[in-house]
């Protein structure tokens, strides 16, 4: 997801240095198969990026929210709302994580059990860990988190109702959102 204006970074997080196709990159190295972008602000320049970039992105596998501006949850719930019906199940990924690698996304991934998969990678302290992203959601769970998402908020409530599994991945990150620049 790379919809947003960036308000507190003062321009759209796509746009920032290779945010938009490392985070691409990331994913494909990662071990996903097909990576659906969601965009909003500065659409075309964003879009631009993904053409330009060392591996061009497929048009038909960037989708553009619309209501954007109305939060996080808008572009949640339009990237669901493009996933394939055939898709067993999604890995939601921000691009405004750049410390969170290929190694990251494999862990994540590693926790799928199926269509009732719920699980998010965990950062800070071991004991008590924060939740972050990339969150997987298995076919079961696509409906239920594009009807919560709304505002800021995402699959917040529903990953808490389902119980989805903490995976660790401090180790290899710090999965922390980046708003400005140093």
């Amino acid at each position: 997801m790379a919809a947003g204006a960036g308000r507190r970074m003062g321009r759209p997080k796509a746009l920032v240095d290779d945010w938009l196709t490392r985070s691409v990159a990331t994913l494909r190295a990662g071990g996903c198969a097909r990576v659906l972008v969601v965009l909003g602000a500065e659409a075309e320049a964003a879009r631009a990026l993904l053409d330009d970039g060392p591996a061009p992105h497929p048009a038909g596998d960037v989708v553009v929210a619309s209501d954007w501006a109305d939060g996080m949850g808008a572009s949640l719930r339009a990237g669901l709302a493009a996933v394939p019906p055939d898709a067993p199940g999604v890995l939601v990924h921000l691009v405004d994580l750049p410390d969170v690698g290929p190694d990251v996304v494999r862990r994540v991934l590693a926790a799928w059990r199926g269509p009732a998969t719920a699980a998010r990678a965990a950062y800070g302290d071991p004991a008590d860990p924060r939740p972050g992203h990339p969150v997987l959601l298995g076919r079961d769970h696509l409906d239920a988190a594009g009807a919560v998402a709304g505002g800021d908020q995402g699959a917040r409530r529903l990953l808490a109702q389902v119980g989805a599994t903490a995976v660790w991945c401090g180790d290899l990150a710090g999965g922390a959102d980046v708003d400005s620049r140093p």
